[in-house]
């Protein structure tokens, strides 16, 4: 753990302010969920991501849709990719994700774009580890409303497209994964 030097006072109702500077580093925005843990003195507050709480699960079913499709399989909760499989996993294993990729699951809509029909391929990553992707799809994964992450497939062969078979793959991943929540 590393120390900010901030200091904070407890009001009458246990309130705690958490600073605006590491709220944005942190990537906290309003209405996240917190969760709170706890050792002899020390108090921590980690944000929450149900879908990381799955990830064994979402490692075996990245490498799943990854046998599947033949594409990079990638799967993210809200923050970070949580698993990749397939070639060039290793540069979007554990980044934070694009603001591209949060528009993306904050509209709930599934993205689809072939670089062969005209289509921008999306950064999923703030270090983009897939620009020479040439076809690629989204799908948010929704529980309740709430979008808890999305599945990713990336394919890098020259004009590739993706077709009907590999977006039915992600939406059918995506809402096992939120089957998970229900």
């Amino acid at each position: 753990m590393k120390a900010t030097g901030i200091v904070r006072r407890i009001d009458e109702l246990g309130r705690v302010v958490i600073p605006k500077e590491i709220r944005r580093t942190l990537r906290l925005k309003d209405g996240d969920p917190l969760e709170i843990f706890t050792e002899r003195d020390e108090l921590m507050l980690k944000k929450y991501s149900p879908i990381a709480t799955l990830e064994r699960f979402s490692e075996g079913t990245a490498r799943s849709l990854n046998d599947l499709s033949g594409c990079l399989a990638v799967i993210c909760d809200t923050d970070e990719v949580l698993c990749a499989f397939g070639e060039g996993r290793k540069e979007l294993n554990k980044k934070h994700i694009s603001a591209a990729l949060e528009r993306v699951m904050h509209s709930r809509r599934s993205y689809l774009a072939n670089r062969a029909e005209g289509g921008d391929i999306l950064p999923l990553t703030e270090e983009e580890g897939a620009a020479n992707a040439t076809a690629q799809v989204i799908v948010p994964v929704v529980c309740g409303g709430d979008c808890l992450g999305a599945v990713s497939l990336l394919s890098f062969e020259e004009g590739a497209r993706m077709e009907s078979g590999a977006v039915n793959l992600c939406r059918l991943t995506a809402d096992i994964l939120a089957s998970q929540f229900e």
